[in-house]
């Protein structure tokens, strides 16, 4: 593919961070637009990337960041907000999409490549809510618009496996809200490699893909495995709605959000797909077994440095 002038928000995060590593590789310039530069250091941006400063809900700055770009990437996504109204959620995905369409129009860019997320539009929380809110705004463009809906995202430095991990270290009988809901976790690098097959690719316009792996896994079966791969004998309890509720309401008051009451409703629709995205694309799907020991040795590594930091002092 001949090297594209790119344009990406929210790509100093999770997904971001493989995606512009693995578009520099490909030869790409890109542009990547923070609110907050000192957050994140140039020195850990591969060559060819800049990183720009700037508030992403002017439109005029989004109009002139955009100009003379082949295309815009947005992976702008939270999973909690300050409150529990649904305002953060609104801004982040809707208000923020929004402005993006207007600006591309204005600086004369068609291709339009955006995260979402599996059951955008479904479901009782803000979360999804906005997301399928966003999704409609995207559809109604006009642009030449390619939109990915991924079930949870699996990877090193994740936060979902990783996070786990965390938690179970210090909790030798977890309290899990909706242990049973269900999840299809897909591997970052099959993320990564749906978009960029799908950047050049005309038969990608006005498509939505939904990126899922190929085996379910149960929450309660998600932990008991981390636990596992960890080396620990856990007790994972599963707790009743009712509980499962209230946990999600105490911890919204909890600094860094844990758990929310959002995520509780967002636990109420399963991550699972219908119509395989990856298997469209022509990408293989990775097993969570296949990565599971990579990514949980990093965790693994980090604490052990810090362990060891701590007995020096």
């Amino acid at each position: 593919m001949t090297p594209l002038k790119l344009v990406i928000l929210g790509g100093t995060g999770f997904v971001g961070r493989h995606l512009v590593s693995r578009l520099a590789r490909d030869g790409h310039r890109i542009t990547l637009l923070s609110r907050n530069i000192s957050l994140h250091p140039e020195r850990l941006l591969p060559p060819g990337v800049e990183l720009r400063e700037m508030d992403v809900y002017d439109p005029t700055a989004l109009q002139q960041a955009f100009t003379g770009a082949d295309a815009v990437i947005n992976l702008v996504g939270i999973l909690n907000e300050r409150g529990d109204n649904g305002r953060g959620f609104r801004r982040a995905h809707v208000e923020l999409t929004k402005l993006v369409i207007a600006a591309m129009k204005l600086a004369g860019v068609r291709r339009l490549l955006q995260m979402s997320s599996l059951n955008a539009g479904r479901g009782r929380s803000h979360y999804l809510k906005s997301r399928g809110e966003a999704e409609a705004a995207v559809k109604a463009s006009g642009l030449d618009w390619t939109i990915f809906e991924p079930s949870v995202i699996f990877g090193p430095g994740d936060g979902f496996f990783c996070r786990f991990a965390a938690l179970i270290r210090h909790a030798p009988v977890l309290p899990l809200a909706r242990a049973g809901a269900r999840f299809a976790p897909v591997y970052v690098g099959d993320v990564v490699e749906a978009f960029v097959r799908a950047l050049g690719n005309r038969r990608t316009f006005g498509e939505v893909y939904e990126l899922y792996g190929p085996e379910v896994f149960t929450l309660k079966e998600i932990v008991r495995k981390t636990a596992r791969q960890c080396g620990y004998r856990r007790l994972v309890l599963p707790l009743p709605d009712a509980l499962g509720r209230l946990q999600a309401f105490i911890c919204d008051f909890v600094p860094g959000k844990p758990f929310s009451s959002d995520n509780f409703r967002s636990l109420l629709t399963d991550s699972v797909g219908g119509v395989d995205g990856l298997h469209r694309l022509g990408i293989e799907p990775t097993r969570v077994d296949a990565k599971l020991p990579e990514i949980l040795g990093h965790v693994h590594d980090r604490q052990s440095r810090y362990t060891r930091y701590r007995a020096a002092r």
